[in-house]
């Protein structure tokens, strides 16, 4: 069992280590210039990945606007089951996330999708939608990049295919976009 508990962390340690600094600040500044001009940003993504975009959401709309004179304006799309079981029955599960930011998305706005494969089909809406009307878009997925990754204005690849580990390392990437705003305001 030890050296299996050694194997997975040194390949955990790889995944983060793919990460790539100067990306990771693009990042950063997107969110920068979002919270500048007042737009929303919003989150999505299934399974550990919805829960790591509403865990985002509370640590950058309240962690990261408790240091900043003006709130950050977040919201997971993941959080409303009532509105993602209506719009799943009523029209496919694949129009649960773009049907609400249909509602609230607007041009200048940024758009946030995790997936470990950067195929789904509700995130890749999300991307299109975006594209077209005018949101900035930003994909964090897996080694197999998918769709996602040829849609979204920015993309984070975590260098693994292993869920477990690439939803880790994502949630990595999204407290440090928190942090960046806790621990350097300015």
């Amino acid at each position: 069992m030890e050296q299996w508990i050694a194997e997975y962390l040194a390949a955990q340690k790889r995944a983060v280590d793919s990460l790539a600094p100067a990306q990771l600040a693009g990042l950063v500044e997107t969110l920068r210039t979002a919270h500048a001009a007042d737009r929303q940003i919003f989150i999505a993504g299934n399974g550990g990945s919805a829960a790591n975009a509403s865990h985002f959401a509370v640590d950058l709309g309240k962690g990261a606007s408790d240091k900043l004179a003006r709130r950050f304006r977040i919201l997971s799309l993941t959080d409303n089951l009532p509105w993602i079981t209506a719009l799943g029955n009523d029209y496919a599960y694949d129009e649960v996330f773009v049907r609400q930011l249909m509602n609230f998305g607007r041009a200048g706005d940024v758009f946030i999708g995790v997936s470990v494969s950067g195929n789904s089909p509700n995130l890749v809406k999300c991307h299109e939608w975006a594209q077209t009307n005018g949101l900035k878009s930003i994909a964090l997925v897996g080694a197999k990049r998918g769709r996602m990754a040829d849609l979204a204005d920015q993309v984070v690849v975590v260098g693994d295919t292993h869920y477990g580990r690439v939803e880790d390392v994502q949630m990595h990437v999204l407290h440090l976009l928190c942090y960046a705003f806790m621990e350097n305001p300015a």
